[in-house]
Order: structure tokens, then sequence, then C-alpha cells
């Protein structure tokens, strides 16, 4: 365990290069604490002091309060805030990335988080689920604040890949006139 003002890292095994200012943590139940987010991976959770970034590899997540963003890689970049303590700015999500909050879950291949707006922007074969209702494009900006996602074709100012495409299934009303 290693402590510091605002956050805890926990890992079983840990190494760190003094010169580059490089911590390496690997074991079970890796986790990086913070004030109000939770970094978890499988395989290891590194910290990069003169980057003032964190990369956690395999099955990484991020959390804070109901909000949760999965990805095989995770990369979370701090800078200094209001009292010169490092606060996560945004998370770089590589491969299987998954977004989800407490009325939609949408995938894609790469993802980028900003924690200030609450919004994160995916990328490569996205899907978005709500309910049983699924659109898919290649491109989605997903407020995780509003609730309201948007999906495209591709990136703004881009030419478009494939149509965004969707499956609406209808809520169905209850069959008065039946009888058991």
């Amino acid at each position: 365990r290693i402590v510091s003002p605002t956050e805890t890292v926990y890992g079983d095994r840990g190494a760190y290069d003094v010169i580059n200012g490089i911590l390496v943590l690997v074991g079970k139940n890796l986790r990086l604490v913070g004030e109000t987010d939770t970094i978890t991976a499988r395989d290891s959770l590194e910290y990069w002091e003169k980057k003032q970034m964190a990369v956690a590899r395999g099955a990484a997540e991020a959390t804070r309060e109901d909000k949760r963003i999965k990805a095989d890689v995770l990369t979370a970049y701090f800078e200094p805030g209001a009292k010169d303590n490092l606060e996560l700015k945004r998370i770089e999500a590589f491969g299987n990335v998954r977004v989800a909050t407490r009325e939609e879950y949408a995938r894609g291949e790469h993802g980028m988080y900003y924690t200030d707006r609450e919004v994160a922007i995916l990328d490569g074969a996205v899907k978005i689920t709500r309910g049983d209702n699924q659109l898919n494009g290649e491109y989605a900006e997903v407020n995780m604040k509003t609730g309201v996602s948007r999906l495209l074709a591709g990136p703004p100012g881009s030419k478009g890949g494939d149509r965004v495409r969707g499956l609406l299934v209808p809520k169905r009303k209850p069959d008065r006139g039946s009888e058991s």
C-alpha cells in the first residue's frame, strides 16, 4: 500500500524506477483509490510520476459514483488541482471499451472520458444500448451527466463511414381485454 495525501495505491508487489519516476504494481486486487475516483486493473497498475499519469492494464476499470468506464487498457491523466493536489482530468481507453451509466451502456474500440464535462467519446464499431433498444455507428458522444448520447456515422468533420443503424423496440401495453 502506497499512500499520498489524496490517493492510496494497492498491490501485492511493486517496483519503483527512481530515475524515471515510474512505479509498477502487480498482484491481486490492484487499485488506485482517490477522493472521488477508483481505478482497478487485473495485470498491472503503473504510475508515471513525471508525466502525472497512471496506466491500468488488463480488465481495467475507472469508477466515479455510478459511472464506469472499462477497457483492456486505461490511461488516466492528472493535473494539479485547486489545493495543489493532483486531480483526474481525462481517461483514454483502448480495446473493448465499455461505458456505463444507470440508464445506458455503450461500447467501442477506443474511448476518451473528460471528467470535468463528464463526457465520453467513443469510436470504432460503437454500440449504444438502453433497455431493449440499440444504436450502432462509428462515433458517439455520451454525456454521463445528463444521460443524453449522440451517435454519428463518423467523427464530426469527417466524411463519415457506414450509416447509423438502430433497433428500437416499442414498449408493450398490457392487454386489457383478456382475462386469465
